[in-house]
């Protein structure tokens, strides 16, 4: 048994995530701002935790990540207000990772997306700007730590139902895509996968399983 923190927890990948791992037998924290939540949470099979992450500091997070063994980032600003993706997108996510050190929970898997980094080519007039230049900040924070990290990127982000099969690597389309189900089984299946540590992952919905995609 593994015991997971989701950071995000009501995330619609979050809460797919939560209820394969804990039909699974894992022990899933679901960490989540709005107490109007709790019921989608526990419904999802996860202990519901209230804690603002945008707000927490570094020690405050680690208190929350106490005894964990693996933290899963799935959490987002949302878009729209660029001054709080980057509260949330880049800062919160780079105190969660240093309170993971501090926790002293090694495993960490970030949910980014398919072409984030320095070169993501978003121009700054664009929306998604922020947003992106969030995640390549909190991405390469994360590969210059010492935790076992995995990030993954899934393409854009669809409610089909999940194939159990990908595609990972080759060239983003403007026509690629990726069901969340696929993505929260993906985050199951890299977990406790040390094969996949200091890895980044892109992937579209394809014709592997994904057991067999993956490096």
């Amino acid at each position: 048994m593994t015991r997971v923190a989701i950071i995000g927890g009501h995330g619609k990948i979050a809460l797919r995530a939560a209820r394969i791992l804990s039909q699974r037998g894992d022990d899933v924290t679901s960490i989540i701002r709005n107490d109007a939540h709790v019921a989608d949470v526990t419904d999802a099979g996860a202990n519901p935790v209230v804690a603002d992450i945008e707000q927490l500091d570094t020690a405050g997070l680690a208190s929350v990540l106490a005894g964990q063994d693996a933290i899963v980032w799935s959490a987002g600003a949302g878009g729209g207000d660029p001054q709080r993706t980057y509260a949330v997108d880049r800062d919160a996510a780079i105190r969660s990772m240093d309170a993971a050190k501090s926790a002293g929970v090694a495993r960490y898997v970030m949910v980014s997306y398919f072409g984030a980094g320095p070169d993501h080519g978003v121009p700054e007039d664009n929306s998604f700007f922020a947003y992106a230049d969030a995640k390549a900040a909190a991405d390469e924070y994360l590969r210059a730590t010492s935790l076992n990290w995995t990030i993954l990127g899934p393409s854009r982000l669809t409610d089909e139902p999940g194939s159990g099969k990908i595609k990972v690597g080759g060239s983003r389309s403007d026509s690629s895509e990726a069901s969340r189900d696929n993505v929260a089984a993906v985050i199951a299946a890299v977990l406790d996968d040390a094969g996949t540590y200091g890895t980044t992952i892109e992937f579209d919905d394809g014709d592997t399983p994904i057991a067999d995609a993956l490096p």
